[in-house]
Order: structure tokens, then C-alpha cells, then sequence
């Protein structure tokens, strides 16, 4: 009964194939470029809401308020999230720091 249930686990229903393995490795990922690629798109956040609220004040009659607040926002939360990172990265290397060998 335990050989049957294997086989039809590894069985492909449906003409779906099960999922091949790859043997090439995963790309490496640099973590201080995924920083600053992060960082860079908070910073983008902020001021393209920034230069939004400029044009709001001046006058310009092609942006409303509602989107000056909802890009406002987006900025704040894409911000707040990046503090929240900073602040597990800090508490992180806190603990490392603190491991005693």
C-alpha cells in the first residue's frame, strides 16, 4: 500500500510534469546592492511625492490633493518599513555581537 501511495505521489496528473531540477546554480544576490537598489527606492518615493506637493501648492491644476496625499503616504510607508528593517539589522548584529564563543 506504501509503494502504491509513492507512485501515484510522483505520478504526474493531469499531463502536468512534475517539476525538473535545475543543476545550474541560484545567481548570487549582493545584499549591499540590494540595499542601496532599496534605499534608492525610497528616496525616489520621497521626492517624486515631495515634487507632487510642490506642483499641488503652486497651482498646477493637473494634480489633485488625493494624489498628493496617497503619494504622500506611500513615501511615509515605504519609509517606515525601511526604519523597521534598520532597526532588525541593528538588533541583529546586537545579538551576534553579544553570542559568547
Amino acid at each position: 500500500m506504501i509503494a502504491q501511495l509513492k507512485a501515484a505521489a510522483t505520478r504526474p496528473e493531469n499531463g502536468v510534469k512534475a517539476p525538473q531540477q535545475d543543476d545550474a546554480p541560484a545567481p548570487k544576490v549582493d545584499f549591499a546592492a540590494a540595499l542601496k537598489a532599496s534605499l534608492d527606492q525610497v528616496s525616489n518615493a520621497q521626492r517624486g511625492a515631495d515634487a507632487l506637493a510642490r506642483r499641488f501648492v503652486a497651482g498646477d491644476d493637473s494634480v489633485s490633493l488625493s494624489d498628493v496625499m496617497i503619494n504622500s503616504q506611500k513615501a511615509s510607508i515605504a519609509f517606515q518599513a525601511t526604519v523597521q528593517v534598520r532597526n532588525k539589522l541593528v538588533s541583529a548584529y546586537h545579538d551576534i555581537m553579544n553570542m559568547q564563543v
